[in-house]
């Protein structure tokens, strides 16, 4: 079982979290209990009760949704770091989507009672506010990319966030990311020869380099340059 010493240093990867006043931190991890996932297993399937807030300690996360014809989109990665879940636990409605581990995974699950409490402090109920904000963010960004960016601008854009942590989104972006062309053509809601065309044409012009299950991004500058082109 993972420590909840080194929690702290763990979960402060991420901006959000750090950004949280000590104390803030502290009482989130004594209210949080540890537990495991294998590769493949469901933290929570859509429908499900809201019973948690989740902080990803160790591992990776996939949150997706099946279309009517059984094809799955990805709709975002959860790094270590990432914290995530309050949605259900705010307005009380069903889990809106399925989340499942994709690597071996640890998290610090804050279960209904415990996130209450926390709530009725204002430094990390502000602080939750604050999250929500990025997430409408990140939505309104998204539904923009669908509807205004072509293809090509809307994969730059993609590999852009993916190298940042996705929900994560740190300044610096990495310069390997770790998914499949499969992967990345649901996250898009693309199919997979249309992104391979436009992938190579990226490989082409020296932006990135392909690899199995991984771009590497040769020039970032670049591949934001081309994130901003309509």
């Amino acid at each position: 079982m993972y420590p909840k010493s080194d929690l702290l240093e763990a979960l402060s990867i991420n901006t959000w979290f750090a950004a949280l006043p000590l104390a803030e931190r502290k009482a989130m991890v004594r209210a949080g209990e540890v537990t495991t996932f294998r590769a493949g297993e469901m933290l929570y399937r859509k429908g499900d009760a809201g019973a948690s807030f989740v902080g990803l300690v160790e591992g990776a996360f996939k949150v997706s949704t099946l279309g009517e014809d059984g094809r799955e989109a990805i709709l975002a990665v959860m790094e270590p770091g990432n914290w995530f879940g309050e949605s259900s636990l705010l307005d009380g409605l069903p889990r809106p989507h399925d989340v499942t581990a994709i690597h071996d995974s640890i998290v610090l699950a804050i279960g209904v009672v415990e996130f209450e409490r926390l709530m009725r402090r204002p430094a990390f109920a502000r602080a939750l506010g604050a999250l929500l904000c990025s997430r409408v963010r990140v939505l309104y960004s998204l539904v923009e990319d669908a509807m205004l960016r072509s293809t090509r601008t809307r994969i730059a854009r993609r590999l852009l966030a993916l190298a940042r942590g996705d929900a994560t989104m740190a300044v610096d972006a990495r310069a390997r990311v770790t998914v499949s062309q499969e992967a990345l053509a649901m996250m898009l809601g693309i199919t997979r020869q249309t992104l391979s065309k436009e992938l190579k044409v990226l490989a082409r012009d020296g932006v990135l380099s392909l690899g199995y299950g991984r771009i590497d991004i040769l020039s970032v500058p670049e591949l934001d340059k081309r994130g901003v082109l309509a």
